[in-house]
């Protein structure tokens, strides 16, 4: 399937709607049926007809339609947030007495969701170094249901052998849950190389205008049909028909959004890696990334989003660079039009900033739309700030 088709036609019935270009905001919390026997089937089979707008409404199935054909899967469900998708992704699949294994370090909630709320019920997990096939074989135990994944990580952009992953995960009835909100469907696609289910944060490239929290989990329809007719309605977490309508805004603008960002990213990594105060670069598609080959084989491309790690002993200057940016905003999250920053010693207390760590002295870059001059001057003016305080 074409990606022109998928992003401006698929499921887009213009006859229905008076032949607008841009589909119309069902926003609407039920649907009315003319016949006692329609709605009994519609009670029997809710994944099937509308009924309620907490689970299936018609702009939202526009844009599951595309989702799911952008992930090259059977089926997909939105959720409003991207920490829901990973809830529900996992609670779907486990159950009293079960072990996940999960790369190390995944993204806050679901860590929270691992370490806090799962063991609970008895459900037991197991980090690892995902980088290593090795690491998962002597990690899975009889009782392992899920293995998580995050490839790459949303840090140092650790890398899993997807394929690898799947095979191994497969021959032994385990499922795979892989978030591929670093890369979006155009530049990786779990579910071809044998995930069961890729999940992505929408609030990032999706929407592309920082203006929507949502999340997308696709699979099969088996997999998709079975956790909306329990987590996803239960939990009550699915996306209002106004934030699906500026997802399918954001879509239309992906492909040209994701190439300018790209061709952005490489001036300003080549900036960085000749800066006398930045240690490193790290990048997935930069050929020092010791994963460098692995990512080439799974990976199209890589988006905005990068590390760096400054030469410097003082969480201090870490700090002065920061609050030395003009343009480039502090803040969590990436995808949208504003390039922003985040330095790791912002999560923790200052006596605990070790300088010989370097994940401690390192930043994570979002390179957005801006013109990539006005980017590497903001970044350039920021650290001849601390070249001269030091």
């Amino acid at each position: 399937m074409e990606l022109s088709y998928i992003l401006n036609e698929l499921a887009e019935d213009r006859d229905e709607y008076f032949r607008a270009v841009s589909p119309p905001i069902i926003q609407t919390s039920n649907f009315a049926f003319k016949t006692v026997d329609d709605l009994r089937r519609s009670f029997e089979d809710e994944y099937a007809t509308w009924l309620y707008s907490r689970g299936l409404n018609p702009t939202v199935e526009i844009l599951r339609r595309k989702l799911a054909a952008l992930d090259a899967a059977e089926d997909c469900l939105v959720f409003n947030s991207g920490a829901a998708a990973i809830f529900a992704a996992v609670l779907a699949n486990v159950k009293s007495g079960d072990h996940i294994v999960s790369v190390k370090e995944p993204y806050t909630w679901a860590r929270k969701m691992f370490d806090e709320i799962l063991p609970r019920f008895q459900v037991a997990v197991t980090y690892i170094d995902g980088t290593d096939i090795a690491n998962f074989e002597k990690a899975i135990q009889p009782n392992t249901a899920v293995i998580y994944l995050e490839s790459p990580n949303s840090w140092m952009f650790d890398l899993q052998d997807l394929r690898a992953v799947a095979a191994l995960a497969k021959a032994k009835n385990i499922v795979t849950i892989c978030d591929n909100s670093f890369c979006t469907p155009l530049f990786q696609k779990p579910y071809e190389m044998g995930i069961d289910l890729t999940l992505q944060s929408a609030t990032k490239y999706i929407s592309g205008h920082s203006d929507v929290i949502a999340g997308v989990l696709s699979g099969s329809s088996k997999q998709i049909t079975r956790i909306f007719n329990s987590e996803y309605n239960n939990i009550g977490s699915g996306i209002q028909p106004f934030n699906a309508w500026l997802l399918i805004r954001g879509l239309r603008t992906l492909p040209a959004r994701l190439e300018r960002i790209t061709r952005t990213t490489q001036a300003v990594i080549e900036f960085l890696k000749t800066h006398p105060l930045v240690e490193r670069v790290i990048f997935p598609l930069d050929s020092s990334f010791p994963q460098y080959e692995l990512a080439g084989r799974q990976m199209k491309g890589a988006c905005g989003l990068l590390t760096f790690i400054l030469k410097t002993e003082s969480c201090e200057a870490i700090e002065n660079f920061c609050n030395s940016l003009k343009h480039i905003l502090m803040a969590v999250s990436w995808g949208g039009h504003e390039s922003l920053i985040i330095p790791k010693c912002a999560g923790m207390p200052r006596d605990q900033f070790n300088p010989g760590l370097a994940l401690h002295r390192s930043l994570r870059l979002y390179v957005g739309l801006e013109e990539p001059d006005y980017i590497i001057s903001d970044l350039s003016q920021a650290l001849d700030v601390i070249k001269h305080h030091s």
